[in-house]
């Protein structure tokens, strides 16, 4: 079995800071160049040869669905539901899932899309409990989500982290050992009060601090984006109109 062969695809919310574009559908059904940003992402995945997809829904999970049968794939997808996704944060999606976390397995955002050659870099390296991929650039804003590295090891993960030198683009890699740690440190943080109020890489955050071996894979020079405001759909579809067929 080559590793991994398994990806979880976080698409439980809404997007509201995108509205009225998010109205009547997740911002994962937004479309790009004629394609919505779901299908760029299980394409992509496909064409990595990634052996099969879990998509965590909640807002219009029909919608989901309905598009993922349109696409047909060669690739087979499931679909799980998130019931708690109007009160919580992504953290409780990966606990709707913990129980796919049983091999080595990615992770990826629901609003990142990536082009080609991400998907094949972040398989490529060499194997780490848990690796996150990185890009870098000359200034970060409040709502990147930074990463402080030292040499190809990550030391800490989080938006309001003071030193950094890095962003997180929202796509990770487990090993079977590392997909084990995330699970029982997702169980953890949602007996907490807080817990449905935090981001799973604040647990990545958490184990790295704890001694767990998490790395970074960078994807400096290719092409990815993150979807959470309008002026980034005008950034996207200019992206994507360039690309070919996965």
């Amino acid at each position: 079995m080559k590793s991994p062969n398994r990806a979880i695809i976080l698409a439980a919310g809404q997007g509201k800071r995108l509205l009225p574009l998010t109205e009547n559908r997740p911002k994962c059904l937004i479309e790009l160049s004629g394609r919505t940003l779901l299908a760029w992402q299980l394409l992509r995945l496909q064409a990595a040869g990634v052996d099969e997809a879990v998509i965590v829904t909640g807002f219009r999970a029909d919608a989901v669905e309905a598009e993922v049968r349109s696409l047909n794939l060669t690739m087979p997808v499931r679909l799980a539901f998130n019931p708690f996704y109007t009160v919580s944060d992504n953290t409780a999606s990966c606990w709707i899932v913990r129980g796919e976390f049983d091999r080595d397995v990615l992770v990826l955002n629901g609003d990142t899309l990536f082009g080609e050659g991400v998907a094949e870099r972040l398989l490529s390296v060499a194997e780490a409990d848990i690796i996150v991929t990185i890009d870098r650039k000359p200034s970060y804003d409040a709502d990147d989500m930074k990463v402080l590295t030292e040499g190809g090891a990550l030391r800490a993960i989080g938006k309001t982290i003071e030193a950094y030198d890095a962003e997180s683009i929202g796509f990770l890699r487990f090993s079977t050992a590392g997909a084990a740690r995330f699970a029982a440190g997702v169980d953890h943080v949602l007996q907490s009060p807080e817990g449905l109020r935090r981001w799973y890489l604040s647990v990545i955050d958490e184990l790295a601090h704890s001694g767990v071996d998490v790395r970074v894979c960078s994807i400096e020079g290719l092409e990815w984006g993150e979807m959470d405001f309008p002026q980034d759909v005008v950034e996207l579809n200019r992206l994507s109109a360039e690309w070919t067929e996965p």
